[in-house]
């Protein structure tokens, strides 16, 4: 399935992951954080899923689309379905995800703040956009049961700023 992103989905990741040889003052202390839910899941009558085949082409393409953008650090809750979403870009990238805890996003919010860089942070569809909010960002709708294709971008700057930016990646989807 083709890479789905729109134009200005191109140009808010050229300007976040630009690879300038000299980042601007400002950009240095800021902190960028990609949000997604898991890829879509197969149904094997447990409560601890993997992805499905879809869930897979959902995965790759996460990580083509956030191969150049500089992600430092992955952050996956402890279920296969947000392990795996993660896998192929932490591969990519030589990174080891990083376990939090989805009932405690103040604490992932913190560990996040403390650590400059660019994060990758996989959630479920009943903590992305509460995880987004306990960043500072505005979560906006709840995600849908069926909804896999939302990417959040939560900028953090050194002045206390913060800025949320939604996009679409991968298979769209159609309520």
């Amino acid at each position: 399935m083709p890479l789905r992103v729109t134009a200005a989905a191109l140009a808010l990741l050229a300007l976040v992951a630009s690879g300038l040889p000299a980042p601007l003052p400002a950009q240095q202390d800021a902190v960028v954080v990609y949000l997604v839910r898991h890829a879509e899941r197969a149904e094997d009558g447990t409560n601890d899923p993997p992805i499905s085949e879809a869930g897979r082409e959902r995965a790759r393409a996460l990580a083509d689309l956030l191969r150049d953008a500089g992600v430092t650090r992955v952050h996956t809750t402890d279920l296969k379905r947000t392990r795996q979403t993660g896998a192929p870009l932490a591969g990519l990238l030589g990174l080891e995800p990083e376990v939090y805890d989805s009932k405690d996003l103040p604490a992932l919010a913190a560990r996040v703040r403390a650590a400059p860089g660019r994060h990758l942070v996989l959630g479920h569809s009943n903590t992305l956009a509460q995880t987004v909010e306990a960043l500072g960002g505005k979560g906006g709708d709840a995600v849908a049961d069926a909804e896999f294709d939302r990417l959040y971008v939560v900028v953090m700057g050194p002045d206390g700023t913060v800025t949320t930016s939604l996009l679409r990646y991968g298979a769209p989807w159609r309520p």
